[in-house]
């Protein structure tokens, strides 16, 4: 291990984990293939299991590196900085594909669809209920997300502590909420163009609030082990974005799906 370097930049040293991480996410596609296919979700929860190892593992070195050994200088940080605002635009444009379908269908619906937006036969979710209060769920873990980080800059532990412990329950609650609301769902992911939409649409914004909320959750256990300071907490700060992020995608599917759609 490199112990001392005449320039600013990390270089890091040698890992297994992108290689193992790699064959879990290859493991988990398999697996999920095998389970549309045969049925079978045993290769799925293989692969699932071998990420979540890998996860655990690679994010060890990473807080290793940046808290303890010191490897996370300001030009590093900043450079960690351009790759989260790079990869949530990426995933900005992601959701546009899925917002583009959704207004290509509705705004002109097609003769196989009827002429009729909602399709014939859809009975669509009130957009006053369960939408709404998710909506308030998310607005408010947006506040709490941000008083976490006014209190790491004031240095206030306790108060960073509660407001990030709020922030996760919030992401938790909002998941459980969408689960109740597919379960109630009238219509499927093969009911017409409007079923395949709204699915993905929320769908993914659902697995963007469970990664989030895992996101935060980290943030939370490395707060509790004192690893971030006044002037030091990006593995926080990214999480923020992340999180700000998923609440302003929820906005834009609340209006357009829930309501306009509607």
């Amino acid at each position: 291990m490199t112990t001392h370097s005449n320039h600013p930049f990390h270089l890091v040293d040698y890992s297994p984990w992108p290689l193992t991480t790699s064959i879990g996410i290859m493991t988990t596609m398999s697996g999920m293939l095998k389970w549309f296919h045969q049925y079978d979700i045993y290769l799925f929860l293989l692969g699932n299991i071998i990420i979540i190892l890998n996860i655990y593992q690679w994010w060890r070195d990473v807080s290793r590196e940046s808290t303890y050994q010191g490897l996370h200088t300001n030009i590093v940080i900043m450079g960690l900085r351009w790759g989260m605002i790079l990869f949530i635009l990426s995933e900005i444009l992601f959701f546009v594909s899925f917002f583009w379908a959704f207004f290509h269908s509705s705004l002109s619906p097609s003769v196989e669809l009827g002429m009729l937006w909602p399709p014939m036969g859809i009975t669509t979710f009130n957009p006053f209920q369960i939408p709404l209060l998710n909506t308030v769920i998310l607005l408010t873990s947006g506040i709490t997300v941000t008083w976490t980080h006014y209190s790491l800059m004031e240095s206030n532990f306790s108060q960073a502590t509660q407001s990030l412990f709020f922030t996760v329950i919030l992401g938790m609650y909002f998941t459980m909420l969408q689960m109740y609301e597919y379960m109630e769902a009238s219509f499927t992911i093969s009911d017409s163009v409007f079923g395949s939409t709204f699915f993905m649409a929320t769908g993914f914004h659902g697995i963007h609030v469970l990664v989030g909320t895992t996101f935060l959750l980290i943030c939370l256990m490395r707060h509790l082990n004192n690893h971030f300071s006044k002037y030091h907490h990006f593995g926080f700060e990214a999480a923020a974005w992340y999180w700000h992020f998923v609440d302003i995608i929820w906005l834009f599917l609340y209006v357009s799906i829930y309501w306009w759609g509607n």
